[in-house]
């Protein structure tokens, strides 16, 4: 299988940056893409909304369903599944692509931050899953796709000032360890991916910081190496973290100058919990 066609995809986010490079990578084959976001008007430092990328999806050739509704809550994820499976006949993809960031550290972060980041990061990505299982469960080739890192007890991604990021983000990783266990024997794959270097988003510039632009690749290369993954067969390919390039090179890719913002790749920054 090398093809999204006709398939159904339901994202949590997915109005910019690597979520909708995804998406619009997915539509280029001709699937169905159902996007769960909030942002319906566009903020000053992150363009795009949902419907912007609906828009994108459907000029690159797929059908779009944006859903305005909060990952977070119980109903409106229940309700956009439900949605999604009646507009489109079915359900084959997950994708967890919806994330809170902050990077204050422990004593100064306020714990309504905190819980912001579990409650999109870690709870979004279980329910949005859990929701979708009986749906997934009837697809040819379903797969629950999670942007989260592969999980590292190194002391120095706890003590850079970040712990409540690291927890956040490594809650969603262990969603991927649980349910590639639990649902192996239906042949739903469950697995993370994460970009070896800094992704040229507007996440990076107004959070991380904006001088990392120029050492970052850009989202393409999510969008290209997530294709690769969801078109593997799925009983074959689950509970794995995956690393972008990483999965493009398996596919061949010898040459990833196309990605590279930076000028050679030795100044490309490394994200987060890549050693």
């Amino acid at each position: 299988m090398s093809t999204l066609a006709g398939k159904t995809l339901i994202m949590s986010g997915g109005s910019r940056g690597i979520g909708e490079a995804i998406a619009v990578r997915a539509a280029r084959d001709g699937a169905n893409v159902a996007l769960i976001a909030k942002t319906t008007e566009p903020h000053p430092k992150l363009p795009g909304t949902i419907y912007t990328a609906a828009k994108a999806i459907e000029e690159a050739g797929g059908q779009a369903l944006p859903i305005v509704g909060d990952i977070r809550d119980d109903e409106a994820v229940e309700a956009a599944v439900a949605k999604t499976v009646e507009q489109f006949g079915g359900l084959d993809v997950v994708l967890n692509n919806a994330s809170a960031i902050d990077l204050t550290s422990s004593e100064s972060i306020p714990m309504k931050r905190y819980d912001l980041m579990q409650d999109i990061n870690a709870r979004g990505s279980f329910l949005l899953a859990r929701t979708a299982i009986p749906h997934l469960r009837k697809s040819e080739n379903p797969h629950i796709l999670t942007l989260s890192p592969p999980i590292s007890l190194d002391p120095k991604w706890f003590t850079a000032g970040h712990l409540a990021y690291s927890i956040a983000k490594y809650s969603m990783s262990l969603v991927t360890v649980g349910l590639a266990a639990e649902l192996k024997d239906d042949g739903i794959a469950a697995n993370s991916l994460w970009p070896r270097t800094t992704i040229d988003t507007a996440a990076i510039r107004n959070v991380v910081g904006a001088e990392l632009a120029n050492r970052s690749r850009t989202p393409e290369i999510m969008a290209d190496s997530a294709h690769a993954i969801l078109t593997r067969p799925s009983r074959q390919t689950t509970g794995n973290f995956f690393i972008d390039d990483e999965v493009l090179a398996a596919e061949g890719v010898t040459d990833f100058a196309k990605y590279r913002l930076a000028e050679r790749e030795e100044d490309l920054q490394l994200d987060f919990w890549v050693e």
